[in-house]
C-alpha cells in the first residue's frame, strides 16, 4: 500500500472513529506499527490531526480533510447524487457549484448529459456554469456546450475553492437559475456549514444569487455541524442524499420545508 493510500485509509477510519489506535490501525491496514507511528506524526505534522499517546484524534469534532483525500470517501453514494442533481437541470439554465467531492460529481454528470451535448451542437452554449472551485472549472471549461465563468479569488488547497472579495465581487453581479452547495455538515435545525468562514461566505453568496437551492450531500454530512455557518435551512429548497439517511433525519427536513430525494 502506498503512502497516500494509507494516509487516506487513515483519515478515512479518523473520520469515522474520532480516535485512532496505532496497533488497531496496523491491523486495518496490514502494516506495521512502526509505519502507522510515521504515518500519523507526519499527518500531525501537516495538523490534519492530533497526536495523542498511542494513536491520534481528529482536530475538533468536524474537521476537513484536504480534498485528495475525500475524494474516495463515499465515492458509489456521490456519483449517484450527482446523477440525481444533474437531472434536475434544465438545459439552459444558469447553474452555481460550489466546490467539494459530491458537487464536482455533479460537474460530471452535467457534462455527460446527452440533450445538453445536443441543445450545445444547435447553439451554444447548453448551460451555463459558475463556480468557485478551480478544479470544477478544468473538467467543465474543455466542454463546448458548457459555458464556464469563474469567480476569481484566493485558492484554498485544502478545497480548490477561490474565496475572497474577488469572488464575492463577480457573484453580486449575476444572478443563478440553481445553486448546487456541497456542504461540510447540515443540520435540519441550524441549516448548512463549511469547515472554512471565507469559503461559507462565498457559498452563501451564492445561495442568495439563486432562485433555487439544491444541496449534495451524502448521508455522512447529515445531521452535524461545522465551524462556518453558510445559511439556514429556509434557504434550501432540496436536499439529494443517500439511502442511509435516517427516516427520522428525512422526516426532520421535509418538517422544514426541504424536499429530500435519496438515491
Amino acid at each position: 500500500m502506498s503512502r497516500d493510500a494509507r494516509w487516506s485509509a487513515l483519515l478515512d477510519l479518523l473520520a469515522e472513529h474520532g480516535r485512532l489506535d496505532v496497533d488497531d490501525a496496523a491491523a486495518a491496514l496490514s502494516v506495521s506499527p512502526a509505519t502507522i507511528r510515521r504515518d500519523l506524526d507526519q499527518l500531525a505534522e501537516q495538523r490534519m490531526l492530533a497526536r495523542t499517546r498511542g494513536g491520534a484524534v481528529a482536530n475538533g469534532v468536524s474537521y476537513e480533510l484536504p480534498l485528495r483525500y475525500k475524494t474516495a470517501r463515499h465515492a458509489s453514494q456521490k456519483q449517484r447524487i450527482g446523477q440525481a442533481v444533474a437531472a434536475l437541470v434544465a438545459v439552459g439554465e444558469v447553474v452555481g457549484l460550489t466546490g467539494g467531492t459530491t458537487t464536482t460529481e455533479v460537474a460530471r454528470a452535467l457534462a455527460l448529459r446527452g440533450d445538453i451535448a445536443a441543445e450545445g451542437a444547435a447553439r451554444q452554449p447548453a448551460l451555463t456554469v459558475v463556480t468557485n472551485a478551480v478544479n470544477i472549472a478544468n473538467e467543465l471549461v474543455i466542454r463546448p456546450q458548457i459555458k464556464m465563468v469563474v469567480t476569481g479569488g484566493v485558492a484554498r488547497p485544502q478545497s480548490y475553492e477561490l474565496t475572497g472579495p474577488l469572488a464575492r465581487t463577480v457573484l453580486r453581479e449575476i444572478t443563478l437559475d440553481t445553486a448546487v452547495l456541497g456542504v461540510g455538515a447540515l443540520d435540519p435545525d441550524a441549516g448548512a456549514f463549511a469547515h472554512d468562514e471565507d469559503e461559507a461566505s462565498v457559498n452563501r453568496l451564492l445561495a442568495e444569487q439563486a432562485t433555487r437551492v439544491v444541496v449534495a450531500a451524502d448521508s455522512s454530512k447529515i445531521g452535524r455541524r461545522a465551524f462556518a455557518k453558510v445559511c439556514a435551512i429556509e434557504t434550501v429548497d432540496i436536499l439529494v442524499t443517500d439511502q442511509d439517511i435516517s427516516p427520522q433525519a428525512r422526516a426532520a427536513f421535509e418538517a422544514a420545508g426541504v424536499s429530500v430525494t435519496a438515491v
